[in-house]
C-alpha cells in the first residue's frame, strides 16, 4: 500500500487525520513514525501559504506524497483575527486559556454579531519531486461563546459555538464533529485528489 505523509506533529490534528481518511487507500504515517523532525514554522501570511510550505518540506523530507493543514479561527468583531495566525496568538507559548481570555476580553461590550466567528481549514497534497500543489479547503461558520465549554477537540474548539447544535464544538461526540467540522469539509474534496494520485502510483511501472 502506498504511504501518505501527514505532515503535522500536533497529536489532536493527527488522530482526527487517521479518523477522516480512513478508507482512503493510503497506508497514513505520522513524521515521527519515519523518524523525522519537522519544522514549526508558518512563516506565510496565508492559510494556503502555510499548508504548501508544510506539504513541500515534507514531501521533500520523506520522499511521500504529504497531505499538510493550515487551519484558523476568524472572529468579526476582531477583524477577522487570529486567522492564519491562530497557533501563535499571544506568541507560540501562550496557552489556550491565556488566548481565550484575551478574545473575551476583546469582544466584551460588543453586540452580538461581532461575536460571529468561523472555522478554516485548507489542505494542501504535495507529490515528491514536484512543486505542484493541490488544494481542498472546508469552513464552519458559528459564534464565539461567553466561556469555554466542552473537554473532546483541541484547540478553539471549546469557545466555538454551533448554535445549530447547541453545543461548542468540544461538546459534540467526536463522530459527529467529523462530519461538520472545518477539517472534515476540506477532506471531502482532498479524497478526490488522494484517489487520483493513488491511481497514478498504480500505473507506475515497478522496477
Amino acid at each position: 500500500m502506498s504511504r501518505l505523509l501527514l505532515a503535522t506533529n500536533n497529536p489532536g490534528k493527527l488522530a482526527e487525520y487517521r479518523t477522516l481518511l480512513a478508507g482512503c487507500g493510503w497506508e497514513l504515517v505520522a513524521p515521527a513514525d519515519l523518524g523525522l523532525s519537522l519544522p514549526e514554522d508558518e512563516p506565510g501570511d496565508t492559510y494556503e501559504d502555510n499548508a504548501r510550505i508544510k506539504a513541500l518540506e515534507g514531501a521533500r523530507a520523506s520522499g511521500l506524497v504529504t497531505l499538510a493543514d493550515d487551519s484558523g479561527l476568524e472572529i468579526e468583531g476582531l477583524g477577522g483575527e487570529p486567522g492564519p495566525l491562530s497557533a501563535r496568538f499571544l506568541g507560540r507559548e501562550a496557552s489556550y486559556q491565556e488566548r481565550f481570555e484575551e478574545i473575551f476580553r476583546r469582544l466584551q461590550g460588543l453586540p452580538w454579531h461581532k461575536r460571529r466567528a468561523r472555522f478554516v481549514c485548507v489542505i494542501a497534497v504535495a507529490k515528491p519531486g514536484s512543486d505542484e500543489v493541490s488544494f481542498a479547503r472546508g469552513e464552519v461558520e458559528g459564534l464565539i461563546a461567553e466561556s469555554p465549554r466542552g473537554e473532546g477537540g483541541f484547540g478553539y474548539d471549546p469557545i466555538f459555538w454551533l448554535p445549530q447544535h447547541s453545543a461548542t464544538m468540544a461538546e459534540l461526540p467526536e463522530h459527529q464533529k467529523n462530519i461538520i467540522s472545518h477539517r472534515a469539509r476540506a477532506v471531502a474534496p482532498a479524497r478526490q485528489v488522494l484517489k487520483e494520485l493513488l491511481y497514478e502510483h498504480g500505473r507506475r511501472p515497478h522496477p
